[in-house]
């Protein structure tokens, strides 16, 4: 690659647009431009780093012995709706229509029509186990986009589908499958946490998700630096302590509290803790209608786990007259008196003793209420949201908060999907039996941009070696042509022994190229000046590091080595 000839001039300035750091150099070192919100096109350098990545990614996969095949991005919405995931993805699904007005959708992941590959092609146990990727194209219309290439809606995505008998060899597909992709982070140079989240979808089934922390991620976690313990806020727990030992609790007492409508106002008028209060919080429901949440008074009710435990697809916040016509008063509400309405209760309000609670009369709460006593709970269930400071749950020390951004996603779906769209096999008695699934998925631009986060200084990027658009970028000084002509030949020289050069054969200040240089950030940069010349020497430099001298003859072998070097310290 010449810079005269390449699209994609540097910037000296990020874009306005540009809030994180990987954005803004990814923008300024002219490996992307924005063409829409969310629309993205990767000038060269940034597509060869790309291919980088795809390589690193296609020899970890092929090393476990997956086997590569493609599925198409236009899919049926047939292939979506039977499993439930088409309901799933709800607004993200981006859905048309062909000719004959037969409904489609842009892929968001490409584990549907592999699990349909294997219900067409799998039909014995003597072929399993099985383990397919592909790596292409997928679609999500994100109603916000934000973050650069964090937040692309086309975006290119590794997808693997594991396929086997029983849980055992899931397991052990899994764990496979979990070490490749550490190998693909390793190699790329990024430190990433391991945590416990969400599986995603109906039947989903146990989840990990590999998280690289940063300021800018859209995904908050509750992590234990003790013992590595690590959840995404939406399915985190946190120990709680010990319930009371169970005493006879005194009968329910009305008392009068008024203006007290909140959980503080209540627990300042009557002197107590918040804790020894119960909180009500309602919502609005497509499948149960008014949702009845109760929690001790203080904490705080987590949406996701509630969704997820109430098996409801949205939460919508509660109009006063649903929650009037149940028999509630807004700000004095508690379950006790309540019938015909779906109650979930967390166990801190269960296992708390007597409580104070809403009278549902306005301007009154109820003294010593007990559930299973005076009321009680149709579902119990962990909705609280952790918060930092909370004791972990292995080993009870204290809880930090972090934002991260999802680098991987792997989850056993165990036998759920494939029962749901029919992907069986015959067993040695010649009996059907459902697959075992497992999938996976890494997105490419997103761990791009996270390799520029984590690689950086105050001039610009750092790459990995293993990672870099190119090896070595080459800069001629001087205004005569020898080292113009000098630099031209080494670039034919480096490309014949197969490096990678980029060449700055434009004529500019040695400011300028040194300047661009830093920011484009390759690991090494080689300098061909009339100085240099006259004693048969360039200046080697690694993109953090001292400049050093080496005899021209050998600076196909220097460079070489100093790529080795690099990558072997890395790893």
């Amino acid at each position: 690659m010449r810079l005269t000839t390449l699209p994609g001039r540097t910037l000296r300035e990020a874009p306005a647009e540009a809030e994180q750091i990987g954005h803004q150099l990814a923008l300024r070192a002219g490996l992307a431009r924005a063409l829409a919100p969310g629309s993205f096109a990767l000038l060269p350098l940034g597509m060869a780093a790309a291919r980088r990545i795809e390589t690193i990614m296609h020899e970890a996969l092929r090393r476990i012995g997956a086997q590569e095949v493609r599925t198409p991005i236009v899919q049926t919405a047939t292939l979506w709706e039977q499993s439930g995931r088409y309901a799933a993805y709800g607004s993200q699904m981006l859905g048309l229509h062909d000719r004959a007005e037969r409904p489609l959708v842009l892929a968001p992941t490409h584990e549907a029509a592999l699990a349909e590959l294997a219900r067409r092609e799998i039909g014995s146990y003597r072929q399993l186990p099985a383990l397919v990727y592909t790596l292409q194209p997928a679609y999500r219309d994100e109603a916000r986009v934000r973050g650069g290439l964090l937040g692309l809606r086309e975006f290119t995505l590794l997808t693997a589908c594991s396929f086997d008998a029983d849980s055992a060899s899931l397991d052990t597909a899994f764990a496979r499958v979990e070490a490749a992709f550490e190998h693909v982070f390793a190699r790329c140079g990024l430190h990433c946490v391991a945590v416990e989240t969400a599986g995603g979808a109906p039947g989903a089934g146990e989840a990990r998700a590999y998280m690289a922390l940063s300021p800018s991620g859209e995904d908050t976690l509750a992590l234990c630096k003790d013992c590595g313990y690590g959840a995404a806020i939406e399915i985190a727990v946190a120990a709680r302590p010990a319930p009371p030992p169970p005493v006879e609790a005194p009968p329910v007492e009305e008392v009068a509290t008024p203006g007290a409508a909140t959980i503080a106002g209540l627990a300042a008028f009557l002197g107590i803790s918040e804790a020894a209060t119960a909180k009500a919080v309602f919502f609005d429901t497509p499948e149960r209608g008014l949702l009845f949440a109760v929690i001790r008074g203080d904490l705080e009710v987590s949406e996701d786990k509630l969704r997820n435990a109430a098996a409801v697809s949205e939460l919508r916040p509660a109009t006063p007259e649903q929650i009037a016509a149940a028999g509630a008063v807004a700000g004095y509400a508690s379950p006790v008196g309540l019938d015909g309405v779906f109650v979930i209760a967390d166990p801190s309000v269960v296992a708390a003793g007597p409580l104070v609670a809403g009278a549902n009369r306005a301007g009154y709460h109820l003294r010593n209420v007990v559930h299973g006593r005076d009321w009680q709970a149709t579902l119990v269930a962990d909705i609280a949201t952790v918060r930092a400071g909370d004791p972990c749950p292995r080993c009870g020390a204290p809880l930090r908060l972090e934002q991260g951004v999802e680098l991987g996603h792997l989850r056993r779906a165990g036998t759920g999907y494939a029962e749901a769209v029919g992907a069986t096999y015959l067993d040695e008695r010649g009996a059907a039996r459902p697959l075992a699934l497992g999938a996976y998925t890494i997105g490419v631009e997103r761990l791009l941009q996270m390799v520029i986060e984590q690689h950086h200084d105050e001039r610009g990027i750092i790459w990995p070696a293993d990672v870099a658009p190119a090896d070595v970028h080459i800069i001629a000084l001087g205004k005569g042509e020898a080292p113009r002509l000098e630099a031209t030949r080494l670039y034919d020289e480096l490309a014949a022994a197969g490096l990678r050069p980029l060449l700055d054969d434009r004529d500019e200040s040695a400011g300028v190229k040194f300047n661009d240089a830093d920011l484009i950030g390759l690991p090494l940069r080689l300098v061909v000046g009339e100085k240099l010349l006259a004693t048969g020497e360039v200046e080697l430099k690694p993109r953090r590091g001292a400049p050093a001298r080496v005899a021209r003859a050998g600076a196909v072998e220097a460079i070489r080595a100093a790529l080795e070097a690099l990558s072997a310290h890395r790893m």
